[in-house]
């Protein structure tokens, strides 16, 4: 729930095939006349977006707070997520409390959007609002608003999914401009070290002049002075002249410190995203190394395959979500090695109920989270729960991740989570 946006693909669908709003009210005369939406009259599928857009982790964590939640404060950002998106949908399970926290948090916006009396005026506000880059305030508005009409909705909801990708693609570009960060933060120590000697010897020299000046009132007889050749005057005056330029010397590297302040908490937060872009690319390259160990058993003999062409034997796996074709293919790859996959689509078609009967006959579970339900995901780590099952959630819908899942001696496979 942090303020960039995320859409799921499927909801993405839904939404494309007409999933606008759960409940129509009759039709007025001025639609703009009708009240505000509420977010449990809104369709399921813009739950998501709404929750991961206009509500912050600090506002999830107290509505479940005072809802007696006692992990409110301890639970993870994705779990959190999840139980607020659930949470959306009943009226009487805390979606009261929700709408009432976003009303509150964007009041300013949604009496802005009250001026609003057609569809056309609404998408106006949008726009404005949209190329400032307000964006949370005005989505909840705009969804929520009475006079908003599905080509309104589907414009809104596809300009805030598409802004998911933008905010990928600038924290691949922060990650790519940490380098020339770091390189610029050793130049810019390089001309502060610079500037503090140079500073040290303007002020050696201050104090070189001062002694000059005391040794020769001391030793040279006092002469008539002329105002051309005084020299107390001309020592005043370069005095004056290298006190100038110690200040402007003090100022521009004062600047130059607060600016190595900034470099370095920029190079601080970007070491951070490239940790974690590394810790992506690690597991990309553990599911490569799965799926090339799997290559070489067709192409090497019996006695030298890395893999035992029998190495699921006995073993029963569930696979909860995922995409229709791909789960052929796994099923295939677990039958050729002595083992058996269950599947469920997650609830599109099947029954949610169904899941706990598949959990008790499976010995580990897995679903991708790119291409699954809140709900469903729910009811895996329940069902796993009471049953005492492992499960395990796969970085993408995809073969790579299920092979490093499932073979034996993969470190996924050695670290199954339970609920």
């Amino acid at each position: 729930m942090t303020q960039g946006p995320h859409i799921s693909g499927p909801a993405l669908q839904a939404l494309a095939a007409g999933a606008v709003r759960s409940t129509f009210l009759p039709p007025v005369a001025d639609p703009a006349e009708r009240p505000r939406d509420r977010i449990w009259e809104l369709a399921d599928n813009l739950h998501c977006s709404i929750v991961g857009t206009c509500l912050t982790n600090a506002e999830a964590r107290s509505i479940l707070a005072k809802l007696g939640r006692v992990d409110a404060r301890t639970m993870t950002e994705h779990r959190l997520h999840g139980e607020i998106v659930q949470m959306a949908g009943r009226r009487d399970g805390g979606a009261k409390l929700l709408q009432k926290t976003l009303d509150r948090r964007h009041e300013r916006e949604i009496k802005r959007f009250t001026e609003a009396r057609t569809a056309a005026e609404v998408r106006t506000l949008w726009r404005e609002y949209l190329e400032r880059g307000e964006i949370p305030g005005a989505y909840w508005a705009a969804i929520t608003h009475p006079a908003t009409d599905w080509p309104l909705v589907q414009d809104v909801f596809g300009e805030v999914h598409m802004l998911s990708h933008l905010v990928g693609q600038s924290n691949r570009a922060d990650i790519r401009r940490l380098r020339q960060l770091e390189a610029d933060l050793a130049a810019q120590e390089a001309e502060a070290l610079r500037q503090e000697r140079r500073i040290l010897e303007l002020m050696e020299q201050r104090d070189a002049l001062s002694s000059q000046a005391r040794a020769a009132d001391t030793d040279r007889p006092a002469p008539l002075p002329r105002p051309s050749d005084d020299p107390e005057a001309s020592l005043k005056a370069a005095m004056k002249t290298l006190e100038g330029r110690l200040a402007r010397e003090q100022a521009h590297a004062e600047a130059l410190e607060e600016k190595v302040a900034i470099l370095m908490q920029a190079s601080h937060r970007l070491s951070q995203d490239l940790e974690a872009e590394g810790g992506r690319c690690r597991a990309l390259a553990a599911e490569v190394a799965a799926l090339e160990a799997v290559i070489e058993t067709t192409s090497v003999s019996a006695d030298t395959s890395a893999i035992d062409p029998a190495c699921l034997q006995g073993r029963t796996f569930l696979y909860v979500g995922g995409r229709p074709r791909l789960v052929a293919n796994l099923r295939r790859f677990t039958s050729e090695r002595g083992g058996r996959l269950l599947s469920h689509d997650g609830g599109i078609e099947e029954s949610l109920s169904l899941l706990p009967g598949l959990v008790g006959q499976s010995d580990l579970v897995l679903f991708p989270v790119e291409c699954v339900s809140h709900e469903a995901t729910a009811w895996v780590k329940r069902s796993c729960g009471d049953g005492a099952k492992p499960f395990h959630p796969l970085r993408s819908a995809s073969l790579a991740s299920y092979v490093h899942a499932v073979l034996p001696g993969s470190n996924q496979a050695r670290s199954d989570a339970h609920a």
